[in-house]
């Protein structure tokens, strides 16, 4: 069922609160994409770098082959290291900023990014531009891309981050329009010494317009291309945070396309397992009823963690 929801989309992001089980359902998600012919890309977010140890590969920031078919199928696995994406996002802006600011204003310029690297906001631009390049990367080289996304409130900032960034940056590019306009006014009634525009001009609107472009091309494909799947657990903590996650999926405009119920009890092992059977029975219901229109698919409780390929495609079997 998991895999019919989320056919036709070509970007799903697996969500949901921390602990549910994100990263072995979208693992088990891309495996039975595998088998089925696809070419898969599967982009760790989380902090925790659960997907290597799930695996048990080195999995790093540059893709790495987890599996692959017989029948062309593969899945390669990249882990976004947070710290390392702000540290190089960082370093490249102080590089840029050096290559157009004269030289006297280096010292304040590294001292301003300095106070930036912990500024709200600068983690999340940073990452989202990660992001980005690894859907970029997946659009070009793969069929499907599936994000392991960090915990509900981290995923849902950053989901909402690509129209706002889009704005802010054509705000920029329209205020330096103004400017360059207002510059050529002055200079027509005030003539000076004819000064071109200077390569520091056209690097600062290049970069402008290809950051624009950037989170633009990412906006558009969690409107058209993209998908979210929820994990959640049957109990009444989780299930609250997954129905407002949901609501807050509706109003940015992501599509929802199924809820993924990880490590239902059994009803016929035990009284205690079949007692918590019968209260995860009432938190599902109290899911389904606010979320009707939305698939649901249930997992089993497993004896233990899957681990490995043979553990990942034993839950994969799961979703067919």
């Amino acid at each position: 069922m998991l895999l019919n929801a989320v056919a036709g989309h070509r970007v799903l992001f697996v969500g949901g609160k921390g602990g549910v089980g994100k990263t072995s359902v979208s693992s088990a998600l891309g495996h039975a994409l595998m088998r089925r012919g696809r070419r898969v890309l599967l982009v760790s977010t989380d902090p925790a770098h659960n997907l290597g140890h799930l695996w048990e590969r080195k999995v790093g920031d540059d893709p790495t082959r987890l599996a692959s078919s017989p029948d062309g199928g593969l899945i390669d696995g990249v882990e976004i290291d947070p710290k390392t994406v702000v540290e190089r996002h960082f370093d490249a802006v102080l590089l840029q900023m050096e290559r157009m600011l004269p030289e006297r204003l280096h010292g304040p310029a590294k001292r301003h990014l300095e106070g930036a690297r912990h500024a709200p906001g600068s983690h999340e631009s940073a990452m989202l531009e990660r992001i980005a390049e690894a859907t970029e990367l997946g659009l070009r080289d793969y069929d499907v891309v599936i994000f392991d996304t960090a915990p509900s409130g981290h995923t849902l900032r950053l989901l909402m981050l690509p129209e706002q960034l889009t704005d802010w940056a054509e705000t920029l590019l329209r205020s330096r329009a103004r400017s360059e306009q207002f510059s050529a006014v002055l200079e027509s009634i005030v003539p000076h010494k004819e000064q071109p525009p200077t390569d520091r001009d056209a690097a600062l609107r290049r970069t402008l317009i290809r950051r624009r472009e950037r989170f633009a091309r990412l906006r558009d494909v969690l409107h058209d291309d993209a998908a979210f799947v929820l994990v959640t657990l049957a109990e009444p903590m989780p299930m609250a945070e997954s129905l407002e996650l949901a609501l807050h999926l509706d109003e940015i405009g992501v599509t929802l396309a199924a809820v993924v119920i990880n490590r239902r009890s059994p009803g016929d092992a035990g009284e205690v397992l079949a007692e918590r059977r019968r209260l995860e029975d009432v938190q599902v219901e109290r899911l389904r009823a606010v979320l009707a229109s939305v698939p649901t698919v249930e997992l089993p409780l497993l004896r233990g963690h899957p681990s490995g390929e043979a553990g990942v495609d034993a839950l994969a079997q799961q979703l067919d």
